[in-house]
């Protein structure tokens, strides 16, 4: 169903890719957007449970609308990476293919958001109060991994 990575000598490991999702902040999610072009918006997210989670806005979100026609999606999250003196880079990327939703139930979208707060807030106080200020303006997307790959990539 999915490809088989080409250069297989480049491969992380399945621990490798899920320390990249936990300790890295950031990727970018690919959905098939309006009129059956790929729509692509960097987010913050958390891995938590096997799953991955970040948030956007309830009110005319491209990603809500997209994800109720098509909830096949694409999340890729790329380390902070190594430059050396010369020009080359060396980083480590993850690609993850899964089905994403929007989390309605109340207390699992407060726990989710709350280690996705976590993640980001200096305190737990902090994640408490912005959750409870925003929480009927936020929407809560989780992914359910069906397939991750990564690799590591040595620009020379």
């Amino acid at each position: 169903m999915f490809r088989e990575m080409r250069r297989k000598k480049q491969a992380l490991s399945e621990e490798e890719c899920i320390d990249i999702l936990i300790n890295e902040p950031r990727g970018v999610i690919a959905v098939l957007g309006d009129n059956d072009y790929p729509y692509t918006v960097p987010q913050s997210h958390v891995y938590v449970d096997g799953k991955i989670y970040f948030h956007g806005t309830i009110k005319d979100s491209h990603m809500r609308d997209s994800i109720e026609k098509h909830d096949k999606v694409s999340y890729c999250v790329i380390d902070k990476g190594v430059k050396s003196d010369s020009w080359w880079y060396t980083f480590k990327s993850v690609i993850v293919f899964g089905r994403m939703r929007t989390i309605k139930d109340k207390d699992l979208k407060i726990e989710k958001l709350t280690h996705l707060g976590n993640k980001f807030f200096p305190t737990e106080e902090e994640t408490e109060s912005e959750i409870d200020r925003l929480l009927d303006v936020t929407e809560l997307y989780e992914i359910t991994i069906e397939h991750m790959s990564g690799k590591v990539v040595e620009e020379k």
